[in-house]
């Protein structure tokens, strides 16, 4: 099974950037994980909250194929403790999900034809985080999540 997270923007912030990237690369011993940040859409001031996110659909679908699983980060989503979402993503693995990608909309949400699109959505918590730090906390919780399959002793450090 591939993972791929997909996010709307750019992060700048080079502690954000670090600390996705140390998870990124301790994902590479458990699975086939890409991220992907696909550019804000310019000139928004001129755009409609609808037209943007309307946009930003746009470039989601070109980089989601047929076959592809397509869970968003969305707060209206199930609420997973870490070993249930450890449990998912083996159900997904067993499953034989091929491609599996989650992805992080822009700073409204998601446009209606990305929720049809989707097979599930998941929320990280009933508190609201920018969409930067959420990058963050979920390829932490995925390494947390495929740690707790493998029995290691990270889930309880």
């Amino acid at each position: 099974m591939k993972i791929t997270l997909i996010a709307i923007g750019k992060t700048e912030d080079k502690y954000l950037i670090e600390g996705i990237e140390k998870y990124i690369n301790r994902l590479k011993h458990y699975i086939n994980f890409s991220f992907l940040a696909i550019p804000d859409v310019k000139n928004v001031k001129n755009l409609s909250e609808a037209q943007q996110k309307g946009k930003e659909a746009e470039l989601l679908h070109k980089q989601i194929n047929n076959g592809d699983v397509v869970i968003l980060l969305d707060e209206k989503g199930k609420k997973y403790s870490s070993v249930e979402f450890s449990n998912y993503l083996n159900k997904q693995m067993v499953g034989s999900v091929q491609h599996l990608i989650f992805i992080i909309g822009g700073p409204y949400g998601f446009d209606e034809t990305i929720y049809k699109r989707a097979k599930g959505l998941i929320s990280l918590s009933d508190m609201t985080f920018s969409h930067q730090m959420i990058r963050l906390f979920f390829v932490e919780q995925l390494y947390r999540g495929f740690s707790i399959l493998k029995g290691e002793p990270y889930h309880h450090a």
